[in-house]
């Protein structure tokens, strides 16, 4: 009995084929990662049953990327001769192979979780965006993490994964002529063909909290999709309603945008302001903040002192209580600040072709005799902003243009804040020579990772993001300080905004809180302080800021001039939205348009932005509707295009 158990001890474990070995590491990986992820997000974020949702889903998905991760495995055993497959240095190389793969999934793992910290969301087309511009996003890697010390550690985990696995593999020497070589071209043929046909990414999209729907992915999968979707034309993807009507419901907002033909007439400076201007500034100056959330400011809640200088400039300045930015990345904020056009689905407008020459600030300004400039911390190639703003019409400064004698500090995305402003005050100082006004759009970097700015400037440490924030709000302060010392400063007014904010994690899909950002206009010689206390949207900047110079062409945007909105009682309104998710939030209810066709209501707490899931209400789902369709409808014909020539 004894040596029977014995026997039965010593019994060989059960070895699987090469290929199954390669999916059972996978699928455990996946699992482990989606774990990892559901833990750092708070396992409180979701109900027992979105759980075990998310992991079934989850498990599908793992299921469909293992039908492409699998191809040249049967590619390579249809391939390989048989009188190779029981050579010694076959099995060395069945071994490479592995750790190559298990190495490679490891990486993604630990990318994914990387990605993860950032947005919240499984690989999207921002992590596809991302494989153009290498050089950035790889410099900012390497100076956010210890990449050597990460892939020596993932390295070592796949050989003791395989390791440890080493009994349980199984390489077969031969393969049967007919049968068994019928049956790997079928799964070559039928897997993919059968995963393409029924998954699909919006199959995440199975509950209404919008963590258990990211964790449910799969990062190979989604990549995938969004690489394949990172176009998403409106009238395939969305709900529509006639044109007629949706130009119909946009005349009764006071949103219908006039067409850019015809010549647009010079006007003389010093014109009346609108109220509440004492008289109209000469110059603007728009600084577009990195990543600056609302909540981080003490003017608007935050009591960790990170914004000293802006809530003390608060005081002076009018203040836009409740502003919302359109999305989730810079270029939609560049968007909003510059064509003032609610976001279209897919790419931003700056990172797409045939974006030259549109009815931008810039270059409406330009005909009416502005100086007009796009001045950036980092590298403008990337995201193509140096290509959008130069063929719009802006003088482009970028960092390659700032002498090296005057930067304190930098790192991969770009310089010091610092150094930015005081390269700004002197293209400025230059520009007065010319007796030309100016507008200016400033483009801040500090506030993104690997957070760093020159030691000794505030009380804080490098490397997070908190003290990122408190850097860029004392570089702010002396580039205001520095500016009161010039002739131009009287006769400027000085507009301060996000481009978005830090993060867009929530529950919701589109959380409105995770969109709130601040708006100062700052003009102490002509501006009295108060608050704006109306929703508005990042797109009202541009025609507040026509009108407020008394320039023309505020009626070629979807936004509103504020001011005006104020006193002519036009809808409080505003626009949010990742790239699918399409958001309008107005009389406290977020509509949201979604890819096939689907459209849903939510009533937003008007103090915590809560979002609850309510009756969807057809009037305004229509409003929504209209203003989405009309612009991407508009920016496929051309229709953005700004065909005016000055008159001078």
């Amino acid at each position: 009995m004894i040596k029977l158990a014995q026997a039965g001890s010593n019994k060989p474990p059960y070895k699987i084929p090469f290929i199954l070995f390669i999916a059972s590491i996978a699928v455990a990986i996946w699992l482990l990662l989606r774990l990892i992820l559901w833990v750092d997000v708070g396992v409180h974020q979701l109900t027992v049953g979105q759980a075990i949702k998310a992991f079934g889903v989850g498990f599908w998905f793992d299921l469909n990327a293992l039908c492409y991760l699998a191809m040249p495995f049967f590619i390579a055993s249809l391939s390989i001769p048989n009188r190779w497959r029981s050579q010694p240095w076959m099995n060395k190389a069945r071994w490479v192979v592995a750790f190559f793969v298990t190495f490679s999934l490891l990486f993604g793992a630990a990318s994914e979780y990387i990605f993860w910290q950032e947005f919240t969301t499984r690989f999207n087309f921002i992590a596809v965006d991302y494989l153009i511009y290498t050089k950035e996003v790889i410099g900012n890697i390497r100076e956010s993490y210890p990449v050597p010390w990460i892939l020596l550690v993932i390295a070592l985990v796949a050989l003791a994964i395989l390791y440890g696995l080493r009994k349980c593999v199984r390489f077969d020497a031969a393969l049967k002529p007919l049968k068994q070589k019928t049956k790997i071209l079928l799964a070559v043929i039928v897997l993919p063909v059968a995963s393409f046909q029924l998954a699909n990414v919006d199959q995440m999209e199975f509950s209404k909290n919008a963590y258990a729907n990211e964790l449910a992915g799969n990062g190979i999968f989604s990549f995938s999709a969004a690489a394949r979707r990172n176009e998403l034309d409106y009238d395939k993807f969305y709900k529509t309603i006639p044109q007629a009507q949706a130009l119909s419901i946009l005349q009764s907002l006071g949103s219908s945008r006039q067409a850019t033909s015809g010549p647009l007439p010079m006007v003389n400076i010093g014109k009346a302001a609108l109220t509440p201007f004492t008289r109209s500034p000469k110059n603007v100056v728009l600084i577009s903040v990195e990543s600056l959330s609302a909540e981080y400011m003490g003017s608007y809640g935050n009591k960790q002192n990170l914004t000293p200088y802006l809530d003390k400039l608060a005081d002076e300045s009018v203040v836009f209580d409740k502003l919302f930015a359109t999305g989730t990345r810079t270029v939609r904020g560049l968007d909003a600040l510059s064509i003032a056009t609610v976001p279209i689905p897919g790419q931003a407008i700056v990172h797409r072709p045939n974006s030259d020459h549109l009815a931008t600030i810039g270059e409406l300004l330009r005909v009416q005799n502005y100086e007009t400039f796009f001045i950036y911390g980092g590298y403008g190639v990337f995201d193509s902003m140096n290509t959008y703003f130069r063929s719009n019409n802006y003088n482009v400064v970028d960092r390659t243009d700032f002498d090296a004698k005057t930067i304190q500090s930098e790192n991969v995305w770009g310089v010091d804040d610092e150094s930015l402003f005081n390269n700004a005050i002197k293209i400025f100082d230059e520009n007065v020579k010319t007796q030309k006004s100016f507008f200016a759009h400033i483009m801040t970097t500090s506030n993104h990772r690997p957070y760093t700015f020159p030691e000794g400037k505030i009380d804080l440490p490098q490397g997070s993001r908190q003290s990122a924030v408190k850097y860029t709000d004392y570089a702010i302060g002396k580039f205001i300080e520095n500016a009161k010392s010039k002739p131009w400063f009287k006769d400027t007014l000085f507009v301060i905004v996000a481009d978005h904010c830090a993060s867009v994690a929530g529950k919701a899909k589109l959380p409105v809180d995770k969109y709130h950002i601040p708006l100062f206009f700052y003009a102490p010689e002509m501006l009295p302080a108060s608050h704006y206390r109306r929703v508005a949207s990042q797109i009202d900047i541009v025609p507040t800021v026509l009108d407020v110079l008394g320039a023309k062409g505020a009626e070629y945007f979807y936004g509103q001039s504020l001011f005006s909105a104020s006193t002519t009682k036009m809808p409080e309104r505003a626009f949010v939205s990742n790239y699918q998710a399409l958001g309008y939030y107005r009389k406290d209810t977020l509509i949201v348009l979604s890819p096939k066709r689907k459209v849903e209501a939510y009533k937003i707490d008007p103090l915590t932005f809560d979002a609850t899931p309510t009756e969807l209400s057809d009037d305004l789902a229509n409003e929504a509707i209209a203003y989405y369709q009309t612009a991407s409808r508009a920016y496929k014909a051309g229709e953005l295009k700004l065909a005016v020539k000055s008159t001078n």
